[in-house]
């Protein structure tokens, strides 16, 4: 006897993944997210792919997750995936300090972001 299954929060169409605890800060994480929001997963993995961020690595990983989650898991058309939500939350803060002239210290803060990237089915028009 386990656990229930949780009730799934997201419709048929969708699917996510996220990506927890990656080395940059929200700020920056979100100029990227705001790139591939409400795109088509090819032009969005293109984006990517050609980027000059450092961490648009990991994004990339994170999107082609939810791919794969809509593929596998919920039997969705790669084709016709669009970028529906891309969010960054905060996480933790690791805080340092580097010593300073005359005794004082500099405060050094390391922060982390979340990412939530959901990709959800769109029916192609046909012309």
């Amino acid at each position: 006897m386990g656990k229930r299954a949780r009730e799934r929060d997201l419709p048929d169409t969708d699917a996510k993944a996220v990506a927890r605890m990656l080395r940059v800060s929200p700020q920056k994480l979100n100029l990227l997210a705001q790139l591939i929001r409400g795109k088509k997963v090819a032009m969005a993995l293109a984006d990517l792919q050609f980027s000059q961020k450092r961490i648009a690595k990991e994004v990339k990983k994170c999107l082609e997750s939810a791919i794969a989650n809509a593929e596998n898991n919920h039997d969705l058309d790669v084709d016709e995936l669009i970028v529906a939500e891309a969010h960054v939350g905060k996480a933790l803060v690791l805080k340092r300090f580097h010593p300073r002239g005359r005794g004082r210290m500099g405060k050094i803060l390391k922060p982390f972001a979340n990412l939530t990237i959901v990709v959800r089915q769109v029916q192609s028009e046909a012309a």
